[in-house]
């Protein structure tokens, strides 16, 4: 356990990022699901901007690299253009 006040805020400020972070790769991975299982174009791009903005935000934070957050909205572009 922690032996100092300052490692004991650092625990409670790992546990607060480690929760926002967890939450925020779900709702990414929902939202790249999302596009993925799209019907139809219109409904391919309303999701797409939702997705797209979720990568570069969490991209952003560091939670992922940017070319990954690149590669995916590439990659989900050419999917919804192909619909």
């Amino acid at each position: 356990m922690a032996h100092n006040k300052s490692a004991v805020k650092r625990i409670r400020q790992s546990e607060i990022r480690r929760v926002r972070n967890r939450h925020l790769k779900k709702q990414l991975a929902s939202a790249v699901k999302n596009v993925k299982v799209a019907e139809s174009r219109e409904d391919g791009d309303a999701k797409l901007k939702v997705a797209v903005s979720l990568l570069d935000k969490i991209a952003g934070r560091g939670l992922i690299h940017r070319n990954k957050a690149g590669n995916q909205k590439s990659k989900l572009t050419r999917q919804v253009a192909a619909l």
